[in-house]
């Protein structure tokens, strides 16, 4: 296929897979494939492979060309997850760095299921490492143990006498070595051991250390295939033209303007909209422009962010009275607590809706074939966009091959249940009864206007202090438009773990507390964001007890520790970064510190903000990040999602939003939707990672949620002000 010159690029804790002890290998060639799956689904695909000799799904494939590929079940978004799965592999095969490979798995359950989600194939919930390392760990340690005992066969040795190092098989005593596709082939006709011994971390030579990513090189000089890249000879460019409102429907459209536009070959519907297909980028705009459409918005949403945020408060005041309102969490008695309440503290805390805004906005390329269709992007949900591509296309979807290529950024949005932008490139290819391939292509108006978005929420909290200021009861009630209804994640009867997690009961001992949730109708489309419910959840725990230690006459750290008592991972990270930053010494004139912390996705983080204040402005001068994530994999890698989680808070914070009139979005490009920009980044971040020997978690998002708070606390310390809306650039903040 096409893609095979592209793809390669240079709960409770998942249990390792249980290998059957017959052999479980496929010949690829002259090289080795080595395949670990659940042993449920071992015999079956043991039976396929001894019967016709085809492929059994593997992890690892070493090459008569010495390289090592690592087939990754994940998506790389540029998070680093293709060379934390490859150094994972590369440390139990004892391989070297500069032979790894990774390339994206085929979409394939359960072969290449996410545990830890479910059982889809997909990425997310910063699970990638998470899922993986005992899986990795163990098809490289098997595979290590097959190149052994094939070498050892051919030198007629002991295999207890063979090491290996760097990629180099030896036998010191005879002076033999060999390299691992020089004994590929051999290894490949070994059996599969049925246990294999894994490496003592103090043994790790590569887990741990800092290493470079191995896409650095494609990325750095252009070379890294993307799907706004796909163009293979005869491709078509589609663009679609979408709804102003969310709800609305094509009532009638007119295509002839648009199809007299030199390039212009074909003007489609499909249900999102109207599809303009041309030869080009260029011409599918322009016949994009020139189309006339006609929608029915009899059932649009046509309500302003205005009149959505007075409608959540209103929801918010009435909490377990509103309309489809659930009591979330309850401890204690929190009525009867606030009855013996010393002082009483409320607050309103209100997040807009935000978008994803990746660097590379939606793109998917495909064709129809005579026995199915290919597909290729940067696919976050492989099973949900392998099954919705099929079921438009009328195919089975063993028959639809996904091509998973690297991506500009996701931050959630590639990983919806709809799999709306690959589902839009099947309509367009059904619609045009698959003539030519197509690459649908999302400007960057399209993605930021296009839908799927972080919930608008409204907090409303009241908390109860005693006469030691000592938080004796706590309640809270959420308005926010559920993630998981409809959706295989969906658990009815309890509330959305999209909305409610990260909340102040799942962190802090409250002794006394509820928590209530609402869930809006409203036509706006909503997804998780980078760290889903952790963003505003966090914000709102952090900002409020800010406060609460401030009115109690007590240090800010301090008073989270006594609330930390049963949280030591919390405790500990929040006492590191409290060093770290100088916490309690004194700073300069006109500068200030706020702190917050939390823990998401398995992962503990304490941030300390310090910022400048002149009076009227403020910047973000320095930021003291300390992570707890179990081992190390890749120290570097963690470092820049520290700080890229840190600057992608700090936009939320500072700057983005995204705003309603008569229902349609206001913002279009980043000149209205406003990110980070580079001069507004701290010029100095300090990540400190706690040393482990826990296995990892994640750290893809648990870097987002206490940035927005530790600001904000220190913009109290600075102006005497609490800040309850984000963001904070359109407030007044002297």
């Amino acid at each position: 296929m096409y893609f095979d010159k592209i793809a390669t690029a240079s709960l409770p804790r998942p249990a390792a897979p249980q290998v059957d002890r017959r052999r479980f290998l496929a010949l690829s060639g002259a090289g080795l494939t080595l395949a670990l799956v659940p042993k449920s689904t071992a015999r079956a695909a043991e039976s396929t492979t001894l019967a016709t000799g085809l492929e059994a799904t593997p992890f690892i494939r070493i090459s008569p060309d010495n390289t090592v590929t690592v087939l990754a079940k994940h998506l790389e978004m540029g998070q680093g997850t293709w060379s934390g799965l490859a150094t994972i592999v590369a440390e139990e095969l004892d391989a070297a760095w500069e032979q790894m490979r990774v390339e994206g798995a085929p979409a394939r359950v359960p072969d290449y299921a996410n545990i830890a989600i479910g059982g889809l194939q997909a990425t997310g919930g910063s699970t990638a490492i998470f899922n993986s390392w005992d899986q990795l760990r163990k098809a490289g340690a098997t595979a290590r143990a097959m190149l052994v005992s094939a070498a050892a066969r051919q030198w007629g040795v002991p295999a207890a006498a063979i090491t290996v190092e760097n990629g180099i098989v030896r036998h010191a005593a005879s002076g033999r070595q060999a390299t691992f596709g020089e004994l590929a082939g051999a290894a490949s006709r070994e059996a599969v051991p049925a246990d294999v011994r894994l490496k003592d971390p103090k043994d790790f030579k590569l887990v741990g250390k800092r290493i470079h990513r191995l896409d650095n090189t494609s990325k750095t000089d252009g070379t890294a295939v993307y799907g706004i890249d796909m163009a293979p000879e005869g491709t078509m460019t589609a663009v679609v033209q979408r709804a102003p409102r969310f709800g609305a429907t094509v009532k009638r459209f007119d295509a002839a303007a648009a199809k007299a536009v030199p390039g212009v070959v074909d003007v489609v519907q499909v249900p999102s909209g109207v599809a303009v297909v041309a030869k080009n980028t260029w011409a599918a705009l322009k016949g994009r422009e020139a189309l006339t459409v006609e929608w029915d918005e009899s059932k649009a949403e046509t309500r302003s962010s205005a009149e959505l945020f007075a409608a959540f408060r209103e929801m918010a005041e009435a909490g377990e009275k509103a309309p489809r309102s659930m009591v979330a969490q309850v401890i204690g008695k929190p009525d009867e607590a606030f009855k013996s309440a010393a002082r009483v503290v409320e607050a309103t805390f209100e997040f807009p809706y935000l978008a994803h805004a990746s660097m590379e906005p939606l793109t998917a390329w495909g064709r129809l074939t005579k026995d199915g269709a290919e597909l290729a992007a940067g696919f976050q949900f492989h099973t949900l966009d392998q099954s919705n591509a099929a079921r438009i296309l009328g195919l089975v979807p063993e028959t639809v091959t996904l091509t998973t290529l690297v991506s500009g950024g996701s931050f959630g949005r590639r990983a919806n249940f709809q799999s709306d932008y690959v589902s839009e490139l099947a309509e367009v290819l059904k619609a045009t009864g698959g003539k030519y391939p197509v690459r649908l292509l999302w400007t960057r108006e399209d993605d930021i206007t296009g839908g799927y978005y972080r919930p608008m929420a409204v907090h409303k909290v009241k908390a109860g202090l005693d006469r030691q200021g000592n938080v004796i009861a706590w309640d809270q009630t959420l308005v926010h438009q559920g993630l998981m209804a409809g959706t295989p994640f969906a658990q009815p009867g309890k509330p959305d773990g999209g909305a409610v997690e990260g909340n102040a009961l799942e962190q802090y001992a409250l002794p006394a507390a509820r928590l209530v949730w609402v869930d809006p109708e409203v036509g706006v489309p909503v997804l998780w964001w980078r760290s889903v419910g952790h963003t505003h959840n966090a914000y709102v725990k952090e900002v409020m007890i800010d406060q609460l230690a401030q009115l109690a006459g007590q240090d800010p750290v301090a008073y989270r520790l006594k609330l930390l008592k049963d949280q030591p991972r919390l405790a500990n990270v929040l006492k590191v970064a409290a060093e770290k930053a100088g916490w309690g010494k004194p700073l300069p004139q006109g500068r200030f510190r706020g702190v917050a912390v939390q823990e998401s996705f398995r992962t503990a983080v304490a941030q300390v903000a310090e910022i400048s204040w002149d009076g009227k402005d403020f910047k973000v001068e320095r930021v003291v990040c300390v992570i707890d994530c179990g081992v190390a994999v890749n120290p570097d890698i963690i470092a820049a999602q520290m700080e890229g989680g840190i600057g992608f808070g700090l936009g939320a914070a500072l700057l983005s939003e995204i705003t309603l009139d008569g229902g349609a979005v206001e913002q279009t490009n980043f000149d209205g939707y406003q990110v980070l920009r580079m001069s507004q980044m701290p010029r100095d971040v300090e990540v400190h990672i706690i040393p482990s020997a826990e296995a990892p978690t994640g750290v893809g998002e648990p870097g987002v949620p206490p940035i927005a708070p530790a600001v904000a606390n220190a913009l109290a310390a600075a102006t005497g002000k609490r800040l309850y809306k984000l963001p904070f650039g359109n407030q007044k903040l002297a």
